[in-house]
């Protein structure tokens, strides 16, 4: 019997349920830079033609999906034009996908990257942001970890409501002790003898993901696994399946969380994306 290998993963089906930007049409990475304003976009060598257009369709409408979701013109999504993507080009070991500070670059694994954009995105606004939130911040600094360190806002109310979703995610509700949330991605880094989860940068980034998978609009290439379904009791449940699980849940913010952090980050992005058409 001829077996088949399965297709890689760039070439399987991503799920959304959004509009139909494209209309059905076909877009090149080239209109992806000249609608969302990118500094640059780059493909690896290893990526072939066909890969090339699944990847720009795919890229193109988690990108809409994302403005979307926000609520924001385009140049937000490319950071006000400061942004570079690049597709299949190396990488770090061991890893789908990474924001790289020095050079402001975002990205993407070619088998491995998709679902992964929403985090790295929100890598690349925290650290765009920093010295537009905070006094004193430094080129390689990310705003969430500056300002749980003290950092003094600079005076705008878009601050202030981007502070209490940091506040949110960071800090318990009396603004002093470390969130439940927090408390627990430091639990899971204890537990690998790591120092990872618990960073402020990656609590936001993760909770900022897990924020979008929470909406109704759907895009697994823009973001996917950090939701799981509900477990339906021990004894349908393979003990060690259930304990990998939890282990994921606990480096999410539950459902409550997420809610919670919603009202303040959708509302920071809507008021943005306000401001600016105003400003336009």
């Amino acid at each position: 019997m001829q077996s088949h290998a399965p297709l890689p993963r760039i070439q399987r089906p991503y799920f959304r349920n959004g509009p139909q930007h494209r209309a059905g049409a076909d877009v090149s990475f080239g209109d992806i830079v000249k609608i969302f304003d990118f500094r640059r976009i780059k493909i690896g060598r290893w990526v072939n033609a066909m890969e090339t257009q699944l990847a720009a369709n795919l890229f193109f409408d988690a990108l809409s999906d994302l403005q979307l979701l926000l609520q924001v013109p385009p140049q937000v999504i490319s950071l006000n034009g400061s942004l570079a993507l690049s597709f299949g080009i190396g990488g770090e070991p061991g890893s789908c996908a990474f924001y790289q500070p020095h050079g402001r670059l975002l990205a993407l694994a070619k088998n491995a990257g998709g679902g992964s954009l929403a985090h790295e995105w929100f890598h690349a606004f925290d650290h765009y942001i920093a010295s537009r939130l905070c006094v004193d911040a430094k080129p390689g600094d990310f705003a969430s970890r500056i300002w749980l360190h003290g950092a003094v806002l600079l005076p705008h109310p878009l601050n202030q409501l981007l502070a209490a979703g940091y506040a949110h995610c960071l800090l318990a509700p009396d603004g002093q002790q470390p969130s439940a949330y927090f408390q627990r991605s430091a639990a899971a880094d204890s537990s690998r003898g790591t120092l990872y989860y618990a960073l402020p940068e990656e609590l936001c980034a993760r909770a900022f993901e897990n924020m979008l998978q929470r909406q109704s609009l759907q895009n697994s290439f823009l973001v996917s696994g950090t939701l799981w379904p509900a477990r339906r009791g021990q004894h349908r449940t393979n003990p060690s399946q259930q304990l990998l699980q939890q282990q994921r849940e606990a480096v999410y913010p539950d459902a409550a969380e997420s809610s919670l952090l919603a009202e303040y980050w959708l509302q920071y992005f809507q008021r943005l994306g306000q401001a600016l058409t105003r400003s336009a």
